[in-house]
């Protein structure tokens, strides 16, 4: 009988090293923004985009940089003002992921205790502050004084410079149109990308195949990551 391979297909974990950010248009004030800090002119700064945009990229670049911790907002929800307390003086930098879920007065003493400490939040959230629905006016002020800054999706020039490496990294050669394929076919994300790549890699091997167009479109397919092309044409 002949063996049969097993291959977990599961995507290694993404590094979110700086050097492994790609810059595009799309997200090149995002990342000026958090190069620039400490020189921030308020105690937070608002990080949004759609999923699969880079800001969870952006924000572990700053968390590295600034030794932050990173909570969810949701998290913080039931939290007294010295839980919050105390988390402020564990931290003098706190990334807030999905801030948009954060308790309205939690987010509220956070930001006056960050303040008070000369500390920072960097608060990530699919919307910037402005589209919050925020019913405490003194928080609302407090986040309309922060800088607010969106990262867009992925374009066709990132989301192939992403696909690129992913394949580089894996020291994988893909044929001639399979980077442009993937690109036109496929959800528009970084985790898409790494995932599609990871699953090229791993049918490739068990199937023997070269990475050509056929086998992207296989790849696809059975991720369920089949997206309409905008204009018509042959795999």
């Amino acid at each position: 009988m002949a063996n049969q391979l097993t291959l977990d297909l599961t995507p290694p974990s993404p590094t979110y090293a700086r050097e492994d950010f790609i810059v595009a248009a799309g997200n090149r004030e995002a990342l000026a923004w958090i190069d620039r800090w400490p020189d921030w002119p308020a105690p937070a700064l608002a990080l949004s985009g759609p999923a699969g945009c880079g800001k969870t990229h952006l924000a572990h670049i700053w968390a590295a940089r600034a030794q932050a911790a990173t909570v969810e907002g949701r998290d913080l929800d039931g939290k007294t003002v010295a839980d919050l307390t105390a988390l402020s003086d564990a931290t003098r930098a706190l990334v807030v992921e999905q801030a948009e879920r954060t308790p309205e007065r939690a987010l509220f003493h956070l930001y006056n205790l960050m303040r008070e400490r000369r500390g920072f939040l960097l608060l990530v959230a699919e919307h910037p502050p402005a589209h919050w629905r925020i019913t405490l006016p003194d928080l609302a002020s407090r986040l309309r004084a922060a800088p607010a800054v969106a990262v867009a999706p992925p374009d066709d020039e990132l989301l192939g410079s992403i696909i690129l490496k992913q394949l580089a990294d894996r020291q994988l050669h893909a044929g001639a149109g399979v980077v442009h394929y993937l690109v036109s076919h496929m959800e528009r994300s970084a985790d898409t990308a790494r995932r599609v790549v990871a699953a090229l890699d791993g049918r490739a091997l068990a199937e023997r195949r070269e990475i050509d167009r056929r086998l992207a479109a296989d790849v696809l397919a059975d991720l369920s990551m089949v997206t309409l092309p905008t204009e018509g044409g042959q795999i």
